[in-house]
């Protein structure tokens, strides 16, 4: 899991109106709780790591019936404050009205955000995405500077033409970082993700627009105590890196539970 400011080590239906009852006050509250329980889910994960307890957490798949969590109410709030459920959200793939939503804020730069795209993401799309049953909502959420922010204004600017996942997976095929994001180089992955107008394009993503749209996205991170990258809200309960698949997989079988018992 990367972390900021230093460099890591390793038939659609819209959001009902109840989200905008969340004052700043408040969603600042809920930021703060999110942020001690991302910590201490990471120590957690952490700890079971280093002792070699062999313990690992219980999948979907395992039969057994997801434990109810006291946090759920804080899961709850979470999720109304950041999952947008927007219709023809370029950046965001599975249909608004899915039971639970998966936020992810992550960085080009990030090597950790580019291994859960290509490990965990297509099997979660192929799994619960194509099934109703998931919606992913990708953030920008650039910590690393002026390439990771210029990578982000070009996803954007790809999402104009259709393309946002094409260009997001060929960014993230392999680790790139500085150079390797420069514009001349983002146009050529725009290029191979399919994007037509590259003319548009550029113009999109020195535009500013792009840049609102980026810095709207970090602001919401921010605001609601994300530090780290990749970062996930799943129904609203917090994921701190890209853990196994069969972390993500118990997330969204809590989250579905909770969604059924209108919790």
């Amino acid at each position: 899991m990367s972390r900021t400011p230093s460099r890591p080590s390793s038939g659609p239906a819209k959001r009902p109106s109840k989200r905008s009852a969340l004052t700043p006050r408040r969603l600042a509250a809920i930021g703060a709780v999110l942020a001690l329980v991302v910590a201490l889910v990471a120590a957690g994960i952490a700890i079971g790591e280093n002792t070699g307890s062999g313990t690992r957490h219980a999948s979907a798949s395992d039969g057994a019936a997801p434990a109810a969590d006291p946090q759920q109410k804080l899961y709850t709030e979470l999720d109304r404050a950041a999952a947008r459920r927007q219709d023809g959200d370029a950046l965001a793939v599975g249909t608004a009205d899915a039971p639970v939503v998966l936020v992810e804020y992550a960085d080009y730069q990030c090597s950790y955000c580019g291994k859960f795209t290509r490990d965990s993401q297509p099997e979660l799309i192929k799994k619960y995405v194509d099934e109703g049953v998931l919606r992913i909502e990708f953030r920008n959420f650039p910590i690393f500077g002026k390439d990771s922010e210029r990578a982000a204004r070009a996803s954007w600017a790809a999402g104009r033409q259709g393309k946002f996942w094409q260009f997001h997976d060929e960014v993230y095929a392999k680790t790139r970082k500085g150079d390797a994001l420069a514009e001349d180089k983002l146009t050529d992955m725009a290029r191979t993700a399919g994007v037509a107008d590259l003319d548009r394009f550029r113009a999109d993503l020195n535009g500013p627009e792009s840049a609102a749209a980026v810095k709207k996205d970090q602001e919401e991170g921010y605001s609601i105590g994300v530090k780290s990258t990749p970062s996930f809200l799943v129904g609203g309960q917090p994921v701190a890196g890209a853990q196994p698949l069969d972390v993500f997989e118990s997330a969204i079988a809590r989250a579905k539970a909770a969604k059924q018992s209108g919790k």
